[in-house]
């Protein structure tokens, strides 16, 4: 008996060891990935030491430019289409936050939603862009309406889109923080990451997973490489507090357009409803059919969302 427990440990260690050789990930210098993500017409900003990713794309005489926040674990690509569709009309801002794409971790080592609107006012003011439509998703747009609790005067409008800001008990929530927390512990944030597990947490965002791409899977996986990015992930996922601030969501007097897919798997569209609520004359549109990212899922059918709300003419 001692002799088999003995072979099938081995078998277990070897099994073991093999994971970890297929998921084997090392971090990846920011210079090495920018050849493929950093093309034109995106540069690099100061913001307080740190260099911010952005693309500035547009009329440079729009008096008020649309900014567009990304959520958890993206970046400022999965913004390309609304990008594409609004450019020739619109001045349209697009970044990186601190901890993810390529700008990487920031030095203070805080992921709290406080500093990240800190860092998207001070941004802006880099920019000189005093007035702005603001659009987040998921993460980036609980970043849009602090900011525009923190700043009104500079909000001319607000888009939320599957926005983070009330308390949830998503088990992909609760898997990615276990998962986080046990790599951290176990000192492999940094050297693994299985491609598989990125391809499966981002047809898990989509409605229709079939539209995930391996050209896509690839973008948030090389990116999730980049130095430093993992263990900033770890520490934002130990200073969330979901739903802290939601008393302030019922202060906001910004008009406010709330985007939501039916099939959201991470903030069930229930949450729409209650930014719905809580936001005096705001608008709700649900996309059956769509996930927790609609803006990338569905370009051409959200923007146009978009356009009606800012008075656009619709696309052509």
């Amino acid at each position: 008996m001692g002799r088999i427990l003995g072979v099938l440990a081995l078998l277990t260690l070897v099994l073991l060891a093999g994971g970890i050789a297929v998921a084997w990930a090392p971090e990846r210098p920011v210079d090495a990935l920018k050849p493929r993500w950093a093309g034109a017409p995106s540069r690099f900003v100061d913001v307080g030491g740190l260099q911010v990713h952005l693309r500035d794309e547009g009329p440079r005489d729009d008096p008020v430019p649309i900014v567009l926040i990304h959520g958890t674990v993206s970046s400022l690509h999965t913004w390309e289409g609304w990008a594409a569709a609004l450019r020739g009309e619109r001045r349209v801002v697009r970044f990186d936050l601190p901890g993810f794409g390529l700008t990487g971790p920031n030095a203070s080592g805080d992921y709290g939603v406080a500093a990240d609107t800190r860092f998207v006012l001070d941004l802006l003011d880099t920019l000189k862009i005093e007035r702005f439509v603001l659009v987040g998703n998921s993460l980036g747009g609980e970043i849009a309406w602090h900011a525009a609790v923190l700043a009104p005067q500079r909000v001319e409008r607000l888009v939320l889109i599957d926005a983070g800001g009330y308390a949830f008990t998503t088990r992909w929530v609760r898997l990615g923080f276990r998962l986080t927390r046990m790599l951290v512990v176990r000192g492999l944030s940094r050297n693994v990451l299985p491609r598989s597990l990125v391809a499966r947490s981002v047809r898990a965002v989509y409605g229709e997973p079939s539209r995930v791409s391996e050209a896509l899977i690839d973008r948030y996986y090389e990116l999730t490489l980049r130095e430093g990015n993992r263990t900033a992930l770890a520490r934002r996922f130990e200073q969330v507090q979901p739903g802290a601030d939601s008393a302030l969501i019922a202060t906001l007097k910004v008009p406010t357009l709330i985007l939501w897919g039916g099939r959201d798997r991470l903030f069930p569209p229930e949450n729409g409803l209650a930014f719905a609520r809580d936001i005096a004359r705001s608008r709700l549109v649900l996309f059956d059919g769509l996930g927790h990212v609609p803006h990338e899922e569905d370009p051409a059918r959200s923007v146009a969302e978009l356009r009606r709300f800012l008075g656009m003419a619709p696309a052509v």
